[in-house]
């Protein structure tokens, strides 16, 4: 355990004391934040309010238009929390592919230290700043619902979120760490950041709800962590505005909303449960550090 530390704790210092880097992740999730909510949030928000207004009756559209726009910020939110999961940890696991092309993870392989605790040392460090970029993204957030006047979420559903936060950024700090054994550069690693930054919203069906996409790639998604990750959190930070936004109308109208906006994942008939969506994301990470753990492994037999 004690190596695992000081290996968690060089990598950390390594972040944070390479200002630019940290500079430009908060940077980029304000840009991500301020385009999200000003952008998709307008232009969900007005479909929402025209759902409402097809279902017929007697409606107060000053009051569909605020309970709208809280329930599309509320679901932007999640979406942001779900891409800057990913982003972060890809940002910070940069590190390993510096020290491949300073030729200092050779080094540590050659070390009498088991190459999991290797692994480990660096998946750590990703979680952990993953985790307070999510944790500072939600706080953000919450101020901004607050300056909107819009309710805050209650400490029960905070906790619960704060946990999915947890959870989301260790499996992607998993995640990471084995498609950094894949490239040997630190240019690489930039262009393999942008890549999957533009992907992992359409991805997680944040830039375009699901109902907007094609049965055959709604499919494809649904075998993949991050569009479960960002339907768990969903599921929290959209209930009470769900609930709010949709009353008074049939039960049908609030679950047809679930489903085309991706709150919740159908697998057939079924839907898929945030206990299951929590498994099938374990069973990435876990399955992420064995892999990344033989890897590296067989690379220092290759070095000898």
């Amino acid at each position: 355990m004690r190596e695992i530390y000081y290996l968690f704790k060089r990598n950390m210092l390594l972040y944070i004391r390479d200002y630019v880097s940290v500079f430009f992740s908060v940077l980029s999730m304000l840009i991500v934040l301020a385009l999200m909510v000003v952008f998709l949030g307008n232009m969900n928000s007005e479909n929402v309010v025209d759902a409402l207004a097809a279902f017929g009756g007697v409606r107060d559209t000053a009051a569909d238009e605020r309970n709208a726009s809280y329930l599309i910020q509320m679901w932007t939110l999640a979406g942001i929390l779900e891409v800057n999961a990913v982003t972060i940890t890809l940002t910070v696991m940069g590190t390993m592919v510096q020290d491949e092309a300073k030729n200092r993870l050779a080094s540590f392989y050659m070390a009498p230290v088991r190459r999991i605790k290797i692994v480990l040392g660096y998946i750590l460090s990703a979680w952990i700043v993953g985790t307070g970029m999510c944790l500072l993204t939600l706080v953000l957030g919450e101020i901004y619902m607050a300056l909107c006047g819009h309710p805050l979420l209650g400490a029960v559903d905070c906790l619960k979120l704060s946990g999915m936060i947890v959870f989301n950024t260790v499996v992607y700090a998993s995640l990471s760490y084995l498609l950094a054994l894949f490239v040997h550069s630190e240019s690489a690693w930039s262009s393999m950041m942008t890549i999957v930054g533009t992907l992992v919203g359409f991805v997680g069906a944040i830039y375009l709800p699901m109902s907007m996409l094609p049965e055959s790639v709604g499919n494809v998604l649904k075998c993949l962590p991050v569009l479960h990750g960002a339907a768990m959190m969903r599921s929290v930070c959209t209930a009470d505005a769900i609930t709010e936004t949709f009353a008074g109308l049939p039960e049908m109208a609030g679950s047809m909303f679930r489903e085309q906006m991706g709150v919740r994942v159908l697998m057939g008939d079924q839907e898929v449960s945030v206990e299951f969506q929590f498994l099938i994301m374990g069973i990435y990470a876990i399955t992420a550090i064995i892999v990344s753990a033989w890897i590296s492994r067989g690379r220092k037999l290759k070095d000898r």
